[in-house]
């Protein structure tokens, strides 16, 4: 009966004679590493700007409902005050919306972008390593025939 030492060994024996190129790991953990930093850049830059245009929009919102909560002279000069302040806030919200919408298709086309260089990247590195595996592995079997 065979020991779990002999198998080991005979399997670690194997795993030795396959050539392993462990670079190849590292560069794409590194690849990936990079393409994460550049996607949260951009969610990040996305937020900032996001967040810049909601400021701005509720320090408006806040400076034109003041003319609202002022006491009038007239009834009706409450109802102006309300129409105004309504035909104000959908000029704003159109307007902020827009810019909300500046700010989702620039994060789109630069996501596009690196998605686009990654895939580039990584199908020449992959391509690389497939040449420099084929290599290793025909070295290797010529040296194994050239051996018996």
């Amino acid at each position: 009966m065979a020991k779990a030492d002999d198998f080991t060994k005979y399997v670690t024996e194997m795993m030795q004679s396959f050539p392993m190129d462990n670079s190849a790991m590292a560069d794409a953990f590194k690849s990936q590493a990079a393409v994460g930093e550049k996607m949260s850049k951009v969610a990040l830059e996305a937020a900032e700007k996001s967040s810049e245009l909601s400021t701005k929009w509720t320090k408006e919102t806040l400076a034109k409902i003041a003319s609202v909560t002022a006491v009038k002279d007239e009834p009706t000069d409450y109802t102006k005050a309300m129409t105004d302040f309504a035909s104000a806030t959908a000029e704003m919200a159109a307007e902020n919306m827009a810019g909300f919408a500046e700010i989702a298709k620039k994060v789109q086309m630069e996501t596009v972008e690196l998605m686009l260089a990654a895939g580039q990247e990584l199908q020449e590195e992959t391509t690389a390593a497939v040449k420099k595996a084929t290599e290793e592995v025909t070295t290797a079997a010529k040296k194994a025939t050239t051996a018996k």
